[in-house]
């Protein structure tokens, strides 16, 4: 009697071991049919938004794009190519070939006809990564220490007391304090960056700039603070930035073309000088989303991912059409009153734009060259009044 009341228990706890298995799988799959459902309602809105978009682009209602591409949930979802005529579209301008013309074909948009497209300012984004990457490796160094040590090969004991006060964070926040312009056209000759590159020592240039404040008190964007990251990591590192992005950042991403201006001092120019494929650039979009993450290898930390993109400085562009915020060289276009971040990215020049919105699981990123007339519409404002709205509605 009791080996049969034992074989019912047992019969008993197998059932509803059963039970609760089925039960178990039965809700995952509703999850995961739930999740699928939301994904595909999030495609079928998304292509109607994309082809509309797509449509004004060939319309020429952005101006001059050369790319456009959209992700979401690590799928591929937008890949637009646009040719444009560049060789007739400059005949007017001096297209003299020098790799600070940006009128000369040779050099703008692509590199020497290739594939690799400037990336302009997008350059201060990568080079933060690039600086994070270091810090984490290194913890000799960190954001608070002084800029000017660490700039070997220069004499800086001499400088300014507030200048001997830069550290590396004021610098990655834009709140260095030195007098800058970069604010007026490019080719405005009082425009620091367009002296800055037209200088044979573009250290020696940033260091001679006088300091207008005191560090860490006043947002001006400034390309020679980021010049100067540069020339910092390669103290840190032991390398020019450009074989510490080879070992540590490329390689491990997949990225086996880029071009990477030299200046005429010998640095490489982190302030807007790098090319890359849309593709590639994409890729930096899914290491970020993935919070520094890339094939589960932790490429750079997920504190240097979330700080960089958070808005540290608030509201730093009041004639702008929203409240920006800016964090280590990533600008914030729109964050909550908590300083939660909803969308985040690297900008450049003449259209370069990697947009990334979390909450959605989605970057975009275009390249465009407008450099010359402004167009009807930007791409920079398409993620925020376009695709998140009809995201939202849905």
């Amino acid at each position: 009697m009791k080996a049969i009341i034992n074989r019912i228990k047992n019969l008993s706890f197998s059932i509803l071991f059963i039970v609760a298995l089925i039960g178990c799988n039965s809700k995952n799959k509703n999850k995961e049919s739930v999740k699928n459902h939301q994904r595909i309602t999030s495609q079928n809105v998304l292509s109607t938004v994309i082809d509309s978009i797509n449509s004004e682009i060939k319309n020429g209602d952005y101006g001059l794009i050369d790319r456009f591409m959209l992700i979401q949930n690590d799928e591929l979802l937008a890949d637009f190519r646009y040719n444009q005529d560049y060789e007739t579209l400059v005949k007017k301008y001096d297209t003299t070939s020098h790799q600070y013309n940006f009128n000369s074909t040779d050099w703008h948009p692509y590199y020497k006809q290739t594939e690799l497209h400037s990336l302009q300012s997008v350059t201060k984004s990568m080079t933060s990564i690039l600086l994070g990457i270091a810090l984490d490796l290194n913890a000799d160094y960190n954001v608070s220490n002084k800029a000017m040590p660490l700039l070997t090969g220069y004499d800086t004991d001499d400088l300014d007391k507030r200048k001997q006060n830069i550290s590396i964070e004021d610098l990655l926040t834009m709140r260095s304090g030195l007098q800058w312009n970069e604010e007026t056209d490019h080719n405005d000759t009082t425009n620091d960056c367009f002296l800055l590159e037209s200088s044979n020592n573009w250290i020696e240039y940033v260091l001679s700039k006088p300091m207008d404040t005191i560090p860490g008190t006043k947002f001006v964007y400034n390309g020679g603070g980021t010049v100067l990251l540069g020339k910092i990591i390669r103290t840190m590192t032991g390398k020019r930035i450009d074989h510490w992005a080879e070992e540590k950042l490329f390689e491990p991403l997949g990225i086996k073309d880029y071009y990477w201006k030299e200046t005429p001092d010998g640095e490489i120019d982190t302030e807007g000088g790098l090319y890359l494929k849309a593709e590639y650039l994409a890729k930096i979009g899914v290491l970020f989303l993935n919070k520094g993450k890339w094939n589960g290898k932790q490429i750079v930390s997920e504190h240097w991912v979330t700080t960089s993109t958070s808005p540290l400085l608030k509201d730093v562009k009041p004639q702008w059409q929203n409240v920006t915020g800016y964090g280590y060289q990533w600008w914030i276009p729109e964050y909550t009153d908590n300083g939660k971040t909803n969308i985040y990215s690297a900008n450049g020049y003449g259209g370069q734009y990697l947009m990334i919105a979390p909450e959605h699981n989605l970057i975009i990123v275009f390249n465009g060259w407008n450099i010359n007339d402004e167009p009807e519409k930007s791409t920079y404002r398409v993620l925020q009044d376009r695709i998140i709205p009809a995201l939202k509605k849905n």
